[in-house]
């Protein structure tokens, strides 16, 4: 799946009502315009269920329409997670790349994570599975496995932090306690990172996930 660019001339226009007659979009734009439409419903400060009817109403077509480019609902966040999971860990890399120091690439890793969130509070329902309670189970399972990926690039990162502050080869290293473990603060920043997303949640999107993070960060990386 292409990034949904919410600047994209095909899914600007997007109608608001069911009377609002559809653009004309090739078939894969019309992918990318559902679920970009899916992840703007999902930003309403009330968490209220979407049918596809609504979906459908949305767009301006009928949930046949639908159909002819997802197989069913749960496709569609399916193919939501698939986008999340290409944006984020394709930003991992650039991080890991772009930074030497492991524990600078964790720290900006997690403030990557919440950033994101930030800027899409459609897809940080997803994220905490508010927006998967009663879909199927596989999605969630998705949504976990995706989190545990994350943490495991995070513990690679402490690990290489730790090496470097051990072995004092490298003058930018950060300095850690003896008894350091990458283990636990790789646990300990993923549970604060998604405590911070459902914070985002709960509060309607009114506080956000980035508040103060700097400041944390240095207690639970350091």
């Amino acid at each position: 799946m292409q990034p949904i660019d919410r600047h994209d001339p095909a899914v600007e226009d997007q109608p608001h009502a069911s009377s609002t007659r559809a653009p004309r979009l090739k078939p894969g734009e019309r992918r990318i315009h559902i679920l970009q439409t899916l992840a703007t419903m999902l930003e309403a400060p009330k968490n209220e269920k979407i049918t596809t009817a609504a979906l459908a109403a949305r767009l301006g077509v009928s949930e046949a329409a639908l159909y002819r480019h997802f197989a069913s609902k749960a496709q569609m966040f399916e193919g939501l997670i698939e986008f999340i999971e290409q944006s984020i860990f394709g930003l991992v890399n650039q991080i890991v790349d772009k930074e030497p120091n492991g524990i600078l690439q964790a720290r900006a890793i997690a403030l990557m994570l919440l950033n994101f969130s930030a800027k899409n509070p459609g897809m940080t329902r997803v994220l905490t599975c508010e927006a998967l309670v009663g879909e199927h189970e596989r999605l969630t399972e998705r949504v976990h496995q995706m989190l545990e990926r994350v943490e495991a690039s995070l513990k690679q990162c402490l690990r290489l932090g730790m090496m470097d502050a051990n072995t004092q080869t490298d003058n930018a290293a950060v300095p850690l306690p003896a008894d350091y473990d990458p283990v636990i603060r790789a646990s300990l920043l993923i549970s604060y990172i998604i405590g911070r997303w459902h914070r985002y949640v709960r509060s309607g999107f009114g506080r956000q996930p980035g508040e103060h993070a700097d400041a944390q960060l240095r207690l639970i990386l350091q």
